[in-house]
């Protein structure tokens, strides 16, 4: 426990504006917002008190990043808000870097016992990050939150906003829910939002995300690489790119996989996808297996392509050919897909050539394009299933 403060830790948190209570088992910090930086007084607080409230009406100002790895038995008591100060400069250059896709993040969060919650704001002040973006495509803008070697963590009934680039990536963690989080991104320019994906998992195990609403521009969620036993579960998804996993086999000499994964009644609405699986083919790229997903229960309202796979993902259709994806995927259910897709084919499963799909199950499809004009596409598959005739023969890309 942390009951003995050090002098020092304790003279950070009360020269920060912290109240703290101490109790035989516990403390308790209250923050207050100061005129400055307030990130050196949040991580003083997290780093000796078991619970670190932001008052309603508060708002942290964060101009420098936040390290909360390691911690125990953590509760962040959020009312009201946290706010990244959109320094540019500053974060471009000291965002935590995340290797995978050149990522960088304002905030690691982990250890162990970890709660964040109390129907707060987490603001990224993202229109600036929206508007530089728009001159600069390989400027690195930050993730607002990244759950970090965690276990054990709930963050739920709290808002998210404007988030540079993703709102959450949930990186080498185990057991980890997201229950009742609404995020929203939206732009007051000209510039429009990207790559604001609501989550992308990584390389962790048991991950919950339910009851949430998402406004965004990009994936709603991601099943990154190494991603195992996940539920997805009664979400609302506005303008994304889908419930997607992948994309996968991106990496030369790299072995991706995605098992286990279930995503149900979900809503889906003005999204380029709805349940998508996409990975890499072509020379010189990685492999790996996506095995065992469900995507059941998808109500889909304009959308793009409200059922995918695309095994041949930025790959050419001659190089597909030759050289076929090597991100094997078996044992998937697309089951009670309802709705409207925006065009005539609601539905494409192309996979590469020589096998790389199987045990592939369609069931209870009731969707329909503009005017009731509807097509299905599949290529090197075979289907099962009750949908399954509604696909016809299968194109089949090369002889085996």
């Amino acid at each position: 426990m942390r009951a003995l403060i050090s002098l020092l830790a304790y003279l950070a948190v009360s020269n920060a504006n912290v109240l703290q209570t101490k109790r035989d088992t516990e403390a308790s910090c209250e923050l207050t917002a100061s005129s400055g930086d307030d990130a050196p007084q949040f991580l003083a607080a997290a780093a000796s008190c078991d619970t670190v409230t932001i008052p309603a009406g508060t708002t942290l100002n964060i101009e420098t990043r936040l390290d909360m790895t390691g911690m125990s038995n953590l509760q962040i008591d959020l009312q009201g808000t946290i706010r990244f100060n959109p320094d540019i400069d500053y974060w471009s250059g000291n965002g935590f870097p995340i290797t995978f896709q050149d990522q960088i993040t304002f905030w690691l969060l982990g250890g162990e016992n970890i709660v964040m919650s109390g129907g707060g704001t987490l603001d990224g002040a993202g229109q600036a990050w929206y508007d530089a973006f728009a001159s600069n495509s390989s400027l690195l803008r930050p993730i607002i939150l990244t759950l970090n070697e965690a276990t054990n963590a709930l963050v739920e009934n709290i808002q998210m906003i404007n988030s540079p680039e993703w709102f959450n990536l949930v990186n080498e963690c185990q057991n980890v829910t997201f229950n009742n989080i609404t995020i929203t991104a939206k732009s007051t320019s000209d510039n429009s939002i990207a790559n604001t994906d609501g989550w992308d998992i990584y390389r962790s195990d048991m991950v919950t995300i339910k009851n949430s609403v998402i406004n965004n521009g990009d994936d709603c969620v991601s099943f990154k690489p190494n991603s195992t036993n996940i539920l997805v579960s009664g979400l609302n998804c506005n303008g994304s790119h889908g419930i997607s996993v992948g994309s996968l086999g991106q990496f030369s000499g790299v072995f991706d996989i995605v098992q286990n994964v279930t995503a149900i009644n979900i809503q889906m609405a003005n999204a380029e996808n709805g349940a998508r699986i996409k990975a890499f083919a072509g020379d010189d790229v990685g492999s790996g297996i996506v095995q065992n997903i469900t995507f059941q229960n998808f109500a889909v309202s304009n959308v793009d392509n409200p059922v995918v796979i695309d095994q041949c993902y930025e790959t050419s259709a001659d190089d597909c050919e030759e050289f076929p994806s090597n991100v094997f995927i078996q044992d998937i259910f697309f089951s009670d897909i309802s709705g409207t897709g925006s065009g005539s084919q609601v539905a494409s499963l192309d996979c590469s050539p020589d096998g790389r799909c199987s045990d592939i199950t369609v069931n209870g499809f009731d969707l329909s394009g503009p005017d009731g004009k509807t097509t299905y596409e599949c290529q090197n598959v075979d289907l099962t299933g009750n949908a399954a005739s509604l696909f016809g023969t299968c194109t089949t890309t090369r002889d085996s």
